[in-house]
């Protein structure tokens, strides 16, 4: 399998709106993580709340941990190339250590610590719907959204964890529980219509828990709901609680709970210092005081979860829906070859379709390794070989559409569906140009906003990629207002990924205005 650069795995984040952070954690000196190089983690975004206790690890230690936090999909790729850049590992779920070990070189894996997927309803709604104090099924649901009666909010399953657990629980839901989910369950009609009815009730989606979490509250009046990890939901509620609003309520779907088992494991490279050094890390996080740390935090720790007179219940509060008294049954996860037939199925057959524009910028300033990051980047998404190596493929329904710009915009592309042969035409016609004149960043952004109008998204999810450096010469934000103004389109998230030497500046009031972000190659 090739290794794809870092800059397209960003660009895989932005299109699902997941960030990858990269974090440093640790102090000074060499010792047993093998001399003065740093021991390097490769980790889920959620662990980022235990950084203090990794920190303390190892300055104890003397050797520095450095933890690079990426999404699932981008662990499991990680695996898939044999991870030579890192020494552990750290998913939220071992699903993505089956998918992507295929060299067999994670070994000592352990849970460090759990938290259930749960649906954090406003507690008001959840009332409304006569959710609170009742077992809810996932088709409740489906129902409430599809009445209106529900707007949440969902990570994608293709590239976040709670998004995947979700998906499957709604799975195993509609295929009647079975022991354990087969392909033969993922053909069955039944299944398919009512799983994609649930996704496409989806209001709106994101690659990152944490990201989700960020634009839930962002946004809390436009949404009801999302489904996330009960840790989530906690820290959610506390911010809430602080700004004076309401606290969600959680809802465990008592037929397709799924629990994220957050693994650490060594990935072997046969340096035995550094396998002794993870021995007393994952001990650490293992030890009475620190897994007190940890539950403190929001996250269940032990076999069986934590005992309810072990707990701040300021933390697990029973008013937000928090039950540790549930005897909790979750799912259990199919095979390897099933769990990548369900992500495939998702992201080309079920997943509610998206309405993309590109606007790429071939303005001068991007002439060298900026024309050619960009040209890289559109080819990982656009030959759907590649992209379903990243769990990117497009769907029947999608709308791909590309504005190369200048000072001006150059032409308009669209591509409807997922015809391998019509996106490989796209992208010879993507390379065939060549950087030079000006740039507007503006008007591509407008033209976009413009086209969606005229052509309706329908039931898609919109989304304009921006890949620039972001050194605008020409053109006012006021063109993308008027645009975006004039077609109902204010809500349509811009997202921006910089080439070449960027400005971001510009494009930070662009994205900040649509909910959209920034993400520096």
């Amino acid at each position: 399998m090739p290794r794809f650069p870092r800059r397209l795995v960003y660009l895989s984040t932005v299109l699902l709106m997941r960030p990858v952070l990269a974090a440093c954690a640790g102090g000074g000196g060499g010792g047993g993580g093998g001399g003065e190089a740093p021991f390097r983690i490769i980790s889920g975004s959620e662990n980022s709340t235990l950084e203090p206790l990794v920190e303390r690890f190892a300055a104890d230690a003397g050797t520095p941990i450095e933890i690079d936090y990426a999404g699932s999909v981008d662990i499991m790729l990680a695996l898939e190339n044999g991870a030579p850049d890192y020494d552990a590992v750290w998913p939220a779920n071992s699903l993505w250590i089956a998918l992507g070990d295929r060299q067999r070189l994670v070994t000592a894996e352990e849970s460090i610590m759990r938290s259930p997927v749960v649906l954090g309803v406003k507690r008001s709604v959840a009332e409304r719907l006569g959710w609170i104090g009742r077992e809810v099924h996932v088709a409740d649901i489906l129902e409430a959204a599809e009445t209106r009666d529900l707007r949440f909010m969902m990570t994608s399953a293709s590239q976040s964890n709670s998004g995947a657990s979700a998906y499957f629980g709604f799975l195993y839901a509609f295929a009647g529980n079975p022991d354990v989910l087969t392909a033969d369950d993922l053909a069955d009609p039944g299944v398919r219509e009512r799983v994609r009815r649930i996704l496409g009730a989806v209001d709106r989606s994101s690659g990152s828990s944490g990201w989700l979490k960020d634009l839930f509250l962002e946004r809390y009046d436009d949404y009801d709901a999302m489904v996330n990890y009960e840790s989530v939901v906690i820290e959610t509620n506390q911010e809430l609680i602080a700004s004076g609003r309401e606290p969600l309520y959680a809802v465990y779907p008592v037929d397709g709970l799924a629990i994220a088992d957050s693994p650490l494991g060594f990935v072997n490279h046969g340096d035995a210092d550094k396998e002794a050094y993870f021995g007393r890390l994952q001990d650490y996080l293992l030890s009475d005081e620190a897994q007190a740390e940890i539950a403190a935090l929001g996250r269940r720790t032990g076999l069986v979860g934590i005992a309810p007179a072990e707990v701040d219940r300021d933390v697990f509060n029973p008013d937000w829906g928090i039950d540790l008294d549930r005897v909790i049954t979750p799912i259990r996860f199919p095979e390897a070859d099933v769990i990548r037939l369900a992500l495939d199925l998702y992201q080309t057959a079920f997943r509610k379709p998206s309405f993309t524009v590109f606007c790429l910028d071939f303005s001068g300033s991007m002439e060298g390794d900026g024309e050619e990051g960009l040209t890289r980047a559109m080819a990982t998404l656009l030959d759907q070989e590649q992209a379903r190596q990243i769990l990117l493929q497009a769907s029947p329904q999608d709308v791909t559409v590309v504005i190369p710009f200048n000072q001006a915009p150059i032409a308009e592309w669209t591509v409807v569906g997922s015809d391998p042969a019509a996106l490989d035409g796209l992208l010879r016609r993507i390379t065939e140009l060549s950087a030079g004149g000006d740039t507007n960043i503006y008007a591509p952004v407008a033209q976009a906003l413009t086209l969606m109008e005229r052509e309706g998204i329908g039931d898609r999810f919109p989304a304009i990629i921006l890949m620039t450096d972001g050194q605008s010469n020409q053109g006012k934000f006021k063109d993308i207002e008027r645009a975006a103004g004039a077609g109902g389109l204010a809500e349509v998230p811009v997202f921006a990924i910089t080439f070449g030497d960027a400005s971001e500046s510009q494009l930070e009031e662009i994205t900040a205005a649509s909910s959209g972000r920034v993400f520096p190659g």
